[in-house]
């Protein structure tokens, strides 16, 4: 499972690491692999040691920032002008680092001028200019230079972010769009949170050493964790020889209404897929029916469950909240979705999820939807720490927060799944 950390988490590794080994360089480190991710592009794959003749004929465009990203840019351009590439410099903003320049001049890099650039030819350009702790947007100088290399689909490889882009959320004002970034050690919230990601290109993590646990073992504050399809699969239970359907747990589906009984419907088939004993039907007696002719193997009425589904397809009826009053008596875990996370009671019994899209997510927290889509991750934890249940909110990425603080992002889900009736299952 893929760490994904904030800029703050990310320097406090970074000064253990620099406490750990004394004397050692960790910016030359990922110079080296920002060197060999451009040659890499360049050749159009594998890097081999021989260099092919038409090297020095390609030319790579460094842009370049104040600061340690800068530093990266200028190392590694150093390293790309050692193995025969030509390489333009051009100061984007602030003082250039200073050994880095040296280093990039020294083997045979060449310094241009903003103004120059669009006069020149290049087939990679690498963005050193902003990293982690910059703040959203770049400058019209930057602006100009990124709708150049776009127009003349010149690719961009950012190293550790697109500049602009704010390490810690998915925010965008304006900012690089990169073909490729190359981030070191763990993925940061830009690279997964949107419309962010969008501007990240494909997306290598570099392991340049460092530790994101402390002394005893903990993970650092800001530390979140980030699962793809096969990870998830790995944890989904697999019932065993001595399993029988009421050891793999009978799920209750409390959902849907006259109204909108495809809710119901597509709940007690979403809960067949996940592999439980036996899933029960616990919902509008009018719509019993219509579930057994699509189900044939649930179980209607009443009886024991160990977790109940509730929620989707209500709709707004005088009878909902002793409808979920019922529910949450039984003590078992709930998945609470749609009508019902308006009745949320003060304590809920322990194992919930809380299932929300944005605007649910807004009405519970009584805020603006727009301030949950500008940081949809600080708003699932707050809903997590107020109701005292694990949030999963619903949308391209899945964002779970538990009561802890602790936060799982998962894989983002087909653009093809959004319709209406995906939640319910």
């Amino acid at each position: 499972m893929a760490s994904v950390c904030t800029a703050e988490a990310t320097r406090a590794a970074e000064q253990r690491w620099f406490d750990a080994h004394p004397g050692q360089d960790l910016m030359d480190i990922a110079a080296q692999a920002v060197a060999r991710k451009a040659q890499e592009l360049l050749l159009g794959g594998a890097v081999d040691e021989i260099m092919p003749d038409w090297a020095a004929s390609q030319c790579v465009l460094v842009l370049v920032g104040g600061g340690n990203n800068g530093g990266d840019g200028l190392f590694a351009a150093a390293a790309l002008a050692q193995r025969g590439w030509r390489v333009e410099l051009a100061q984007v903003m602030g003082q250039p680092h200073e050994a880095g320049m040296a280093a990039a001049l020294d083997a045979g890099c060449i310094r241009v001028s903003l103004g120059e650039v669009t006069s020149h030819s290049y087939d990679l350009a690498i963005d050193a200019v902003l990293g982690i702790g910059g703040r959203p947007g770049i400058p019209q100088s930057l602006e100009r230079i990124d709708t150049w290399l776009r127009a003349r689909q010149i690719p961009v490889l950012a190293v550790d972010l697109p500049s602009g882009l704010d390490a810690n959320s998915g925010e965008v004002e304006s900012c690089v769009h990169a073909a490729y970034t190359i981030t070191f050690s763990s993925l940061k919230w830009c690279h997964i949170a949107h419309p962010a990601a969008r501007y990240c290109g494909e997306l290598e993590v570099h392991d340049i050493g460092l530790d994101f646990v402390d002394d005893d073992g903990e993970c650092l504050d800001d530390v979140d964790e980030y699962c793809d399809l096969a990870e998830m699969a790995s944890l989904w239970p697999v019932p065993g020889a001595l399993d029988d359907k009421y050891s793999r747990g009978v799920v209750g589906i409390d959902t849907g209404s006259e109204k909108f009984p495809g809710a119901a419907v597509l709940g007690v088939l979403g809960a067949l897929r996940t592999g439980p004993g036996m899933v029960r039907f616990s919902g509008p007696s009018a719509i019993m029916a219509f579930i057994l002719s699509r189900a044939p193997s649930v179980v209607i009425g009443e009886g024991r469950v160990q977790s109940w589904v509730i929620g989707s397809g209500w709709g707004t009826h005088d009878g909902n909240a002793d409808r979920f009053s019922q529910r949450a008596a039984e003590g078992v875990p709930m998945v609470i979705d749609a009508d019902a996370l308006a009745l949320l009671p003060a304590e809920l019994p322990e194992g919930c999820l809380l299932t929300p899209h944005a605007g649910e997510l807004a009405r519970m927290l009584r805020i603006e939807r727009s301030q949950v889509v500008a940081d949809p991750r600080g708003s699932a934890v707050r809903a997590a720490q107020r109701f005292g249940a694990t949030v999963l909110m619903k949308g391209s990425i899945q964002w779970v927060a538990r009561p802890d603080g602790g936060v799982r992002a998962a894989l983002p889900g087909p653009a093809w799944t959004a319709q209406g009736g995906s939640g319910d299952v």
